[in-house]
C-alpha cells in the first residue's frame, strides 16, 4: 500500500490528516462509508474501554489486559478478498 508519509501520527482515523485508505492507497471519500467507519470505531471504542473496567474492578493487570486486546485486534482476519476497484469482493472461507 501507498500511503502518503506526511499523515501526522497522531492524526484520527478518518480525519482529513489520516484519511482511510484503499489497499492501493486511493482515499476513501464516500461520506457514508466514513459514517459507518466512525460508528464502528466509537463501538469498538466503547466496548473494549468496558471490557478494560471490569478486568481492572476484577484484579487483572491494566498493561496485560490491553496488550490481550491488542493481540486480539492483531489476529483478526476480514473474511473478504478487495476487488480490483478496491471494494471488498465475494467471501472468501477463513481459515480461523
Amino acid at each position: 500500500m501507498n500511503v502518503p508519509s506526511s499523515s501526522p501520527p497522531n492524526a484520527p482515523y478518518g480525519s482529513p490528516q489520516n484519511p482511510w485508505r484503499r489497499p492501493d492507497g486511493s482515499v476513501i471519500a464516500c461520506t457514508e462509508k466514513l459514517k459507518v467507519m466512525q460508528e464502528n470505531l466509537a463501538e469498538l471504542r466503547q466496548c473494549a474501554q468496558d471490557a478494560l473496567e471490569d478486568a481492572v474492578l476484577m484484579g487483572c493487570d491494566e498493561a496485560q489486559v490491553k496488550a490481550a486486546l491488542q493481540a486480539e485486534i492483531a489476529a483478526l482476519a476480514s473474511g473478504y478478498a478487495p476487488e480490483a476497484d478496491g471494494e471488498a469482493g465475494a467471501a472468501v472461507k477463513n481459515p480461523v
